[in-house]
């Protein structure tokens, strides 16, 4: 991939570069994704030239994208484009960084759309609020054949306490954990959705930093060993038949109505574990890389406005801590 000449579109370069970089790197679903904002890229500016990005006509594109879409769904658009831009950055093409400080901007988020994450209460609720009995109700007996069934508050409370996203969990199996050590090894996902017209079995992970190793809690880790024994060791241990998002999504929404709690998706308990360790003064390295982010730049821009919450109780401590170490010098002071 190259520029010959500063009058290249702008798209172009970034369809290059997915094509350099993202295809066959990426997973389908993720690729797609990129597709998506190349051909928003293309509808938004046309005619936006390589020699013509700056700040100013960057910031007017990621506006003109703004108009139509929440700041959230804003700022991953921008992510894709920036991690473009760095990269012609980093070769050469361009002179300096049109991304640097920029000012992200959408339209008013939908008042009917789920929370994003449970307080520290809330989501204490949701778990209290859990059947972990082993029988699938959907079933008229424990087993079927001469597998134990599992009920699926099993799976949300997996996502909870780990932060996984959806198809990781469902792609886990018997010997992905390390129950001495109390760990689990992400290294797959699983292809619930219909992609080149068909479903089922295992995929790659989002990333390169999405295979990881992560800490369970000792319940946890007993809890499954318990769940787990007499399963085959490579075989999903919740994925019996064709899974739907929608249908445990539905489960979720059971349970927080019970809890008396906000309802949130699947995909919010990755977002309410992760700010629950931040609230509890995991550092944001740490939780980088438990939920597999692929730097530490997106895990700060998600959870944004956590940080800087946290900042303002850490200012207040930082004053507090500054007056003791000169409340003994302010009064030799005084008494001289």
């Amino acid at each position: 991939m190259s520029i010959s000449n500063n009058d290249q579109l702008f798209y172009k370069y970034f369809a290059d570069w997915i094509d350099v970089y993202k295809k066959g790197a990426v997973r389908p679903v993720t690729y797609q994704k990129y597709m998506m904002s190349l051909r928003r890229l293309k509808e938004i500016a046309p005619h936006l030239k390589f020699s013509k990005l700056n700040k100013r006509s960057y910031q007017i594109l990621l506006n003109n994208y703004a108009e139509t879409h929440e700041k959230e769904t804003t700022m991953g658009f921008h992510r894709q484009l920036k991690s473009a831009i760095l990269d012609a950055l980093d070769e050469g093409f361009l002179k300096s960084d049109p991304t640097r400080r920029v000012v992200l901007k959408g339209k008013e988020p939908n008042m009917n759309k789920k929370n994003k994450f449970l307080n520290q209460h809330e989501f204490k609720l949701l778990m209290d609020s859990l059947d972990l009995s082993y029988f699938d109700k959907e079933y008229k007996h424990s087993k079927v054949g001469n597998m134990i069934t599992i009920n699926w508050d099993w799976f949300i409370l997996l996502l909870a306490k780990t932060g996984m996203r959806f198809a990781e969990a469902l792609a886990l199996t018997p010997n992905d954990f390390d129950f001495e050590n109390k760990k689990i090894k992400i290294t797959k996902t699983w292809k619930y959705r219909k992609i080149d017209g068909s479903f089922g079995g295992f995929g790659e992970t989002k990333n390169y930093s999405s295979k990881r190793t992560i800490q369970i809690d000792p319940l946890l880790s007993e809890q499954f060993i318990t769940y787990t024994n007499g399963l085959p060791i490579d075989q999903p241990i919740f994925v019996k038949r064709r899974i739907f998002n929608s249908t445990l999504n539905l489960r979720l929404k059971v349970l927080c109505k019970k809890a008396c709690i906000p309802v949130i998706s699947l995909h919010s308990l990755r977002h309410t574990h992760a700010s629950v360790l931040l609230f509890a003064g995991v550092s944001i390295a740490s939780v980088a890389k438990r939920l597999g982010h692929a730097n530490i730049t997106t895990t700060q821009e998600t959870y944004l406005h956590i940080i800087k919450e946290l900042e303002d109780k850490d200012n207040e401590k930082i004053v507090n801590y500054l007056c003791t170490l000169t409340e003994g010098g302010t009064a030799l002071i005084t008494a001289k």
